[in-house]
């Protein structure tokens, strides 16, 4: 796919960007910006289980209701919560810190043509064949950020990359929102200090329209289809829970393991529950 240079003055560069202070002279493209009010998802790369599950969740549901989501392809929440926006059919952007023709992280590489065969968009200040230097991080956060009309942390060390994102968000008078975590994890130490500062706590996707001055009804529901008792028995589960592990399930559903095995993998490639790794399920 070609890669496109916007200029500040052309009328496709993007209007929320073209407003910040710092802003980039030019952008390079693949795909197609949407024209949608944006939202930006960034947190840690080493995210929780808990962490996984609210990233997918607020993701999927914003992405459901119409609104592209942003973050960086980096490990972690930027990940996440580019699969869950493309999972949702919705649409998503990936702003990396290097040339365009060097996917990074290149194990990234099937997911930045996911979400360009979507009609999202993968962006860069930086043209083709520029390395991405750790340095280019912090500044690629300010457009992650400008793109959007509010940023969500979800998970992140008190010093960690996505405290630049806020500070960027604060700076261009956008809104900043954070998921409350538990107090004991280091990686919730940075959203938490960000609500003790003025940050708006986010616990649904709801309560993002809201801060936002949207109308939270915009959100259709998620609606899982079970194919027998036993699927809707482990959905119901995991929508009470959030997240249950194998022997749970196995344990509340009076099944087997080998009929919970096989109900449960036909689950997962039918797209009804997600595997969070270490026998952890929850539902799509």
């Amino acid at each position: 796919m070609q890669i496109n240079q916007i200029f500040l003055q052309d009328a496709d560069f993007p209007a929320q960007l073209r407003e910040i202070h710092g802003r980039p002279a030019s952008l390079y493209l693949l795909g197609k910006l949407p024209i949608e009010p944006m939202i930006a998802i960034v947190g840690t790369r080493n995210l929780s289980a808990y962490g996984e599950q609210v990233t997918y969740d607020l993701a999927s549901e914003l992405a459901r209701a119409g609104f592209p989501i942003v973050s960086g392809l980096a490990f972690g929440v930027d990940a996440v919560a580019h699969q869950a926006a493309l999972d949702a059919s919705g649409q998503t952007v990936a702003v990396m810190a290097g040339g365009l023709d060097r996917i990074y992280p290149a194990s990234h590489r099937q997911l930045a043509k996911r979400i360009l065969a979507q009609g999202g968009a993968i962006v860069s200040e930086y043209v083709a064949g520029s390395e991405t230097f750790k340095s280019n991080f912090v500044a690629r956060n300010r457009i992650v950020s400008g793109l959007c009309i509010g940023t969500i942390v979800v998970e992140s060390g008190a010093k960690g990359g996505s405290m630049f994102t806020a500070k960027f968000t604060l700076d261009q008078n956008r809104t900043l929102m954070a998921v409350p975590g538990d107090i004991t994890r280091a990686t919730a130490a940075g959203p938490n200090n960000l609500i003790r500062t003025g940050a708006t706590p986010i616990t649904s996707s709801s309560d993002v329209l809201q801060a936002l001055g949207l109308n939270s009804a915009a959100i259709p529901a998620s609606v899982i289809k079970a194919q027998n008792p036993h699927e809707a028995k482990i959905v119901t589960l995991l929508k009470q829970s959030g997240a249950m592990k194998t022997p749970e399930l196995i344990t509340a559903t009076d099944l087997t393991a080998s009929e919970f095995a096989s109900i449960i993998s036909l689950m997962e490639i039918t797209g009804k529950v997600r595997n969070l790794g270490a026998g952890v399920w929850a539902a799509r």
